[in-house]
């Protein structure tokens, strides 16, 4: 093989690897905003719920929907971060820690402004850990999620 051939097998397996990631943000996830971390936590959240949901029987768009409300909600996410708290790193709570005393904006109207707190910790430490490529970390914790909200 030649080495034009050989970088490109290593570049394809890299790109493979790499899953969605297709652009690097401009600093390191310890550097980012907490209010960015969670920007993109939110987004990946969402996907992991959507594809548990996905990978259930039911797929009717109503009942996909209410189930992803028992994950997304602000309430929700708070109860979730209790869950997680005790599971944790060192390192983990201190991001959750900067996310839940961000400033983040005006809650939605509909949410209590602590759970809209917490819920912003948990999508910064999503996030984080997204952007850490933590990925089998994030499917630890999102088992978690899973186990004790199905039904």
């Amino acid at each position: 093989m030649n080495k034009w051939n050989e970088e490109t097998v290593v570049s394809e397996a890299v790109r493979a690897e790499d899953g969605l990631w297709m652009h690097e943000p401009s600093k390191t996830p310890q550097l980012l905003n907490p209010v960015v971390l969670a920007y993109m936590g939110d987004a990946v959240f969402e996907m992991m719920v959507r594809q548990f949901l996905i990978a259930q029987a039911n797929h009717k768009p109503n009942h996909l929907h209410k189930q992803a409300t028992r994950y997304v909600s602000a309430k929700a996410q708070r109860q979730l971060l209790e869950r997680w708290a005790p599971l944790l790193t060192e390192e983990e709570a201190d991001i959750v820690r900067r996310g839940r005393n961000t400033k983040s904006g005006t809650p939605p109207k509909n949410a209590d402004p602590a759970d809209y707190r917490q819920a912003t910790a948990l999508e910064c430490l999503v996030g984080y850990l997204y952007y850490g490529r933590q990925v089998e970390r994030l499917r630890e914790l999102m088992t978690v999620a899973f186990e004790t909200n199905e039904g």
